[in-house]
C-alpha cells in the first residue's frame, strides 16, 4: 500500500510517531509518503538547515517528505499556538492535495485538532481512508494545560474536535479510557480502537550513547529520580520540587534529575534556586538517541502529571519508553498510566500533585534490596516487549490499514 503519514511534526523534531514508524512500515513492504511542517518543535524557532518555503521535498531514510509552510511558534502565546496550527492545516490541506499523489490510506497524527482538515480533505475529496491517532483529547487538553481559558474558544475547539472525531474513518486512541471518551461523544464503538503508544527503539537503555564527563561527575554516587521529557504546566511539576524538599537533608543521597526542556522550565529553575534545592539538577534536552544512557544511569524514572481527570485516561508516552529501558518507575498518575505499570509489576504508584506521597515512595524504593529494584525493572522491559513494542504496536495499525482498504474497495465494487 502506499500510505500518507499527516504530523504537523515529524524527525528531527522530538516526534513520538515519527521515523520509527514509517521505516517500519517500509520494512513491511509498504511505500510511505509524509506531509509535515518545517521543524520548529519545542523551541518555535526553525531548525538550522532549514528556511520556510512554500514546500520543500526531502528524503530521509528513501522516505519521501514534503515540508509545508506554517507559523513558528511554541510558547503560551494563544495567537502564536493558533497561528501555528491553522498556517499548518491550511498549507497541508491545499499543497497535500496539490503535490501527493495517489495513496491508499492515510495515517494522521493528533493532537492538534487542526489536522483534521487535511485529513477530512483528503478522506472526502481524494476517497482516502484516515486512521486518525488521537494522542491527545481536545479540548480537554487546552483545558487541563491552561492553554485556552476562553469558554467561547474552548466550545468552538470541542465541537471541531468532535466533528472531526464522529467524521474521520476511523479513530485510535491510546488508552481504554480514551476510548470510552469517544464513545460518550458520539463516535460508533466500531469505529474506534485501543493501540497501546510504544517507544522508539532509540530509546531504549542498551542504546550506544554516553554522558558527557560533566554529567557523570554530577550524577555520581547518588539516587538519581530522573524525570524526562517536556516540562510544561500539565506535569505539574512544582510538586516534584516540594518533594525534593522533604528529602533534602532527611535523604541526602537521592537526586531529582529534569532532563528536558518546556514553558515552565525557567519557572521550575527560578523556584529550585529560591527553595535552595542541592538535591536538584536540570539537564538539557536531548534527541531520543541520546536518551539511553541517561536511563542507565537513573535509579528510579518518575511519571508526573496534574491531578485533572483527563489524565487519569492518559499514558504518557514516557511510560512507555520508561518501561522499555528497564528501570523500577514512580507513577505520580492516576488511572490507566498507573495501571498499566502495576500490570507490569514495574513500579510504585501515588496520588498525583501529593508532594508528602511522592516523598514516600522515594524512601520506599530507597530502602528496597537493589536485587528488588533490578527485578522490578527487569518485570517493566519485558512486559513492554511482550505486550508493547515498535512491532506489535505496527503490525496492529498494518492490520487495520488493510481491513479499512478492503472494506473500501468491496463497497466501491458494490457501486459498480
Amino acid at each position: 500500500m502506499r500510505i500518507l503519514f499527516l504530523s504537523q511534526w515529524f524527525t528531527p523534531e522530538p516526534d513520538f510517531k515519527g521515523l520509527p514508524f514509517a521505516r517500519e512500515l517500509q520494512r513491511r513492504g509498504h511505500e510511505v509518503v509524509v506531509l509535515t511542517g518545517f521543524p520548529n518543535y519545542p523551541g518555535g524557532k526553525v531548525y538550522p538547515g532549514y528556511r520556510i518555503r512554500f514546500w520543500q521535498w526531502e528524503k530521509m531514510d528513501g522516505i519521501e517528505v514534503l515540508r509545508v509552510p506554517l507559523y513558528p511558534s511554541h510558547d503560551r502565546s494563544a495567537i502564536g499556538r493558533v497561528l501555528n496550527y491553522a498556517s499548518f492545516a491550511v498549507a497541508a490541506t491545499v499543497l497535500g492535495l496539490l503535490k501527493i499523489r495517489r495513496v491508499d490510506v492515510a495515517y494522521v497524527y493528533h493532537p492538534p485538532a487542526t489536522i483534521g482538515l487535511p485529513a477530512l480533505a483528503f478522506q472526502w475529496l481524494r476517497g482516502v481512508p484516515c486512521v486518525y491517532d488521537v494522542q491527545d483529547l481536545w479540548p480537554d487538553t487546552l483545558a487541563a494545560t491552561g492553554m485556552v481559558r476562553s469558554r467561547a474558544l474552548l466550545g468552538l475547539a470541542g465541537y471541531w474536535s468532535n466533528f472531526i472525531y464522529r467524521h474521520v474513518t476511523h479513530a485510535v486512541v491510546l488508552s481504554p479510557g480514551f476510548k470510552a471518551r469517544l464513545i460518550e461523544r458520539g463516535v460508533k464503538p466500531g469505529n474506534v480502537s485501543v493501540i497501546y503508544n510504544w517507544s522508539p527503539d532509540a530509546r531504549r537503555a542498551d542504546a550506544p550513547t554516553v554522558l558527557l564527563e560533566t554529567e557523570q561527575r554530577l550524577l555520581a554516587n547518588r539516587f538519581n529520580v530522573v524525570f524526562a521529557g517536556n516540562l510544561g504546566a500539565a506535569q505539574g511539576l512544582d510538586t516534584v520540587l516540594a518533594a525534593a524538599g522533604l528529602l533534602q537533608s532527611t535523604q541526602p543521597a537521592v537526586q531529582f534529575v529534569f532532563v528536558g526542556d518546556g514553558v515552565d522550565a525557567a519557572h521550575l529553575k527560578a523556584d529550585a534556586a529560591r527553595r535552595a534545592l542541592a538535591n536538584v539538577l536540570f539537564l538539557p534536552r536531548r534527541p531520543a538517541a541520546a536518551m539511553g544512557a541517561m536511563y542507565a544511569t537513573a535509579d528510579a524514572l518518575l511519571v508526573h502529571l496534574r491531578d485533572d481527570p483527563l489524565f487519569e485516561i492518559t499514558i504518557p508516552s514516557k511510560t512507555q519508553a520508561y518501561l522499555a529501558a528497564g528501570r523500577p518507575i514512580l507513577m505520580a498518575v492516576r488511572g490507566d498510566a498507573a495501571a498499566l505499570v502495576t500490570q507490569a509489576g514495574a513500579g510504585l504508584c501515588c496520588e498525583p500533585g501529593n508532594a508528602a506521597q511522592l516523598a514516600a515512595l522515594v524512601r520506599q524504593l530507597l530502602a528496597m534490596p537493589e536485587a528488588d529494584r533490578i527485578a522490578m525493572g527487569a518485570a517493566g522491559s519485558r512486559f513492554y516487549e511482550e505486550v508493547l513494542d515498535l512491532r506489535r504496536g505496527v503490525q496492529a495499525f498494518e492490520n487495520l490499514f488493510v481491513h479499512l482498504r478492503i472494506v473500501q474497495e468491496n463497497a466501491a465494487l458494490k457501486v459498480l
